[in-house]
């Protein structure tokens, strides 16, 4: 709270500051005037604070935009599949190396099931693990083979840890490694 007065104060100050240099104050107030002069005062200040809010605005908006352009490339195009699953290992989130892992378009993943994935040989393994890693804070590390309607089953190293998101919703994050070169 402290902080949040002084830095409008500062604020103030360098409207105060900036008006000073724009609009030399030419004409004495008529008696009477006073007030009219002050609230004029006032909204030159307000008029500068605005400008200097909205500039800052912008600035933090292109910061922003930058940040997430980083945050885009370094998910969507990593070498690794990373996926969110809620407390029902329903997939909420996957980047598009993930999607690749799984075979299936992105955008037909989104609510579906991760254990569908995992071949009927891992599938209890898998049940356990994600049990486990939904009531632990603990990163679990495991090898599984994901089944493919056509394909051969490519072997995994998951790597998972549980998140409390900010609405208090606990999720898992998955990161999926493809060890197909080397036997499980």
């Amino acid at each position: 709270m402290e902080k949040s007065k002084q830095s409008a104060m500062k604020l103030r100050q360098e409207a105060e500051s900036q008006l000073e240099r724009k609009v030399p104050s030419l004409v004495k107030p008529l008696p009477g005037e006073n007030l009219l002069h002050e609230l004029m005062h006032e909204l030159r200040v307000s008029k500068i604070e605005l400008e200097m809010q909205n500039e800052s605005l912008r600035q933090s908006q292109i910061e922003l935009e930058k940040s997430r352009d980083r945050y885009v490339d370094l998910y969507e195009f990593a070498l690794v599949g990373y996926l969110t699953l809620n407390q029902n290992s329903l997939i909420q989130d996957i980047n598009l190396p993930g999607a690749e892992l799984l075979g299936v378009e992105r955008n037909k993943l989104l609510g579906r099931r991760f254990a569908s994935f995992v071949a009927p040989e891992d599938q209890d393994h898998w049940n356990h693990l994600f049990h486990s890693a939904i009531k632990s804070d603990q990163k679990f590390c495991c090898k599984l083979k994901l089944r493919h309607e056509s394909e051969t089953p490519t072997n995994i190293m998951l790597i998972c840890q549980r998140l409390h998101k900010l609405d208090e919703q606990i999720v898992l994050r998955i990161t999926l490694i493809d060890i197909t070169e080397t036997a499980i």
